[in-house]
């Protein structure tokens, strides 16, 4: 089988014109829009055309436009007018800036809702057409591009003077595209819903792992001691001297209140018997009562009698 070399198709080719795939380049982009790529399969100035699929493993060829003809207004209005005369059961959908409008406008993917970045260019305009497998799916492809890049157009008039050549038709390299959600690191196959999965499992497994490890460091911390009570009273008695918090006994003051300072009656000294107020109470350091000419005794007990003094007979 001899090969060919044509322009849009990569070495390779068999004689019928049609183009083998070839891996993809570091420069093409692993997704567009809901579309994994899978290979090249032809690239002219105005695009490239890929072999790719979707999360439903639809085979698609899809169209993506290059720099410079993305960036041209009047490259993204041919594409926009070609897909619109294709028949409708051949588009599976299209996206990019300026393909919302038309007879297949319907058609149009949004990815306004994915993230950007302050400044980034507008995204390429791209068509995904449905790939039976057939040399006439990879045709319709590279009719599409040569549309765009002016090829397949013939001259108007006599040629005379310089001649035609787009101002970017050298900016062949694939046009903005957005891939999200972000593929594996190093890696440009399919990274689908998956990676979102195992991202969410490897934050809550770390947030597990320091809760345990909370747990484990402070479940051994000994509880703290409570506080000590506070005192309803002071309490400045103690001993057996101390009278009972009841009725005080006969010849005794009552608890907890001060003595008026004398002794009380009938009791010889403040200090001798069952009846003397408790420790610490304010009489206890009470003088008594002074000894008169009459007492020489001192013993201060007014209900006591004096002595009758001698009477001298020599006088």
């Amino acid at each position: 089988m001899s090969t060919t070399s044509g322009p849009g198709y990569p070495p390779g080719s068999d004689s019928g014109g049609t183009p083998a795939p070839s891996p993809l380049l570091v420069s093409d982009p692993p997704r567009v829009g809901d579309f994994w790529l899978d290979a090249r399969l032809l690239a002219t100035p105005a695009g490239v055309a890929f072999i790719g699929h979707d999360d439903a493993d639809t085979p698609v060829l899809l169209v993506l436009l290059s720099e410079g003809a993305a960036a041209d207004a009047a490259a993204r209005s041919r594409l926009s007018g070609e897909v619109n005369h294709l028949h409708a059961e051949t588009v599976v959908a299209r996206g990019g800036q300026g393909q919302d409008e038309g007879r297949l406008g319907h058609l149009f993917r949004d990815e306004e809702d994915d993230p950007t970045v302050a400044g980034q260019a507008p995204l390429a305009p791209w068509v995904a057409l449905i790939n039976d497998g057939t040399p006439g799916a990879s045709a319709e492809a590279l009719r599409i591009l040569r549309a765009v890049d002016l090829t397949m157009t013939g001259q108007l008039g006599d040629p005379s003077g310089p001649d035609y050549r787009l101002h970017w038709i050298d900016r062949d390299r694939p046009g903005t595209s957005r891939t999200w959600p972000l593929p594996w690191p190093g890696r440009q196959d399919r990274a689908g819903w998956s990676t979102v999965g195992i991202s969410w499992l490897i934050i809550v497994t770390i947030a597990a792992l320091g809760l345990l490890i909370a747990v484990l460091l402070f479940q051994n911390i000994p509880p703290s001691p409570p506080p000590p009570p506070v005192p309803t009273s002071a309490s400045g008695s103690g001993g057996s001297g101390s009278p009972s918090s009841g009725s005080p006994s006969s010849g005794s003051p009552s608890s907890g209140s001060p003595s008026s300072g004398s002794p009380s009656s009938g009791s010889p000294s403040p200090s001798g018997s069952s009846g003397s107020p408790s420790s610490g109470s304010p009489n206890q350091n009470t003088p008594s009562t002074p000894p008169t000419m009459n007492s020489p005794g001192g013993s201060g007990s007014s209900g006591s009698a004096s002595p009758t003094p001698t009477r001298n007979k020599k006088l």
